[in-house]
């Protein structure tokens, strides 16, 4: 059975990342899919990488030890969250540093050092990121050149190994009407059919 894994990040429960995280686990569930869905708020995940991490490929955090398994098994990679800054929250920018890595997400070949283009290890066929933004899309690519874009694909993914990336934005959330809530619950529930 497949596995998808789901990562919801945004303090909200009544959020858009969140309806849109649901009409995905509806979706992949109606597909057959085998579900692990985080909110990593709800389960107050740690985002501080401690001391006893610098080397960052173990840890004594029960927590991020069943996230590393899990992205490590996952066939399809979903990543939910709002755009705070042309950013992730911190919380996920956490979640990044500590389960993506050494020897879970990339690893380097012998003898090279870190400076070294590392390999991916991700088994993932394919990673999907959903944003929410209350800034209107064309303001987002002239003035600040879409940010999260790069680093959710080459900062991130690309470098563990998941070369079938998507990402959509969607919004502006606020002001946002129902049918156009519903019309972006629709292309994700459409995108996450031809994807899986």
């Amino acid at each position: 059975m497949m596995l998808a894994l789901v990562v919801v990040a945004n303090p909200n429960s009544s959020s858009m990342s969140h309806a849109m995280a649901a009409e995905a686990q509806q979706t992949l569930q109606q597909l057959g899919y085998q579900l692990v869905i985080h909110d990593l708020y709800a389960e107050r995940f740690d985002p501080i990488q401690r001391s006893n991490e610098s080397q960052n490929n173990s840890s004594h955090d029960q927590l991020v030890e069943r996230y590393c398994s899990e992205i490590a098994r996952a066939d399809l990679i979903l990543i939910f969250h709002p755009n705070w800054w042309g950013q992730p929250p911190a919380i996920l920018k956490g979640w990044v540093d500590r389960v993506l890595r050494l020897d879970t997400a990339y690893r380097y070949e012998e003898n090279a050092d870190f400076s070294a283009v590392p390999l991916g290890l991700l088994k993932a066929k394919c990673a999907l990121v959903f944003n929410t933004s209350n800034t209107p899309a064309k303001r987002e690519m002239a003035v600040f050149g879409d940010p999260l874009e790069q680093i959710w694909r080459n900062c991130i993914f690309d470098l563990c190994g998941v070369k079938n990336f998507i990402r959509r934005m969607y919004g502006p959330v606020s002001g946002s009407t129902p049918e156009e809530r519903a019309a972006w619950l629709a292309e994700i529930k459409d995108l996450i059919k031809s994807v899986a």
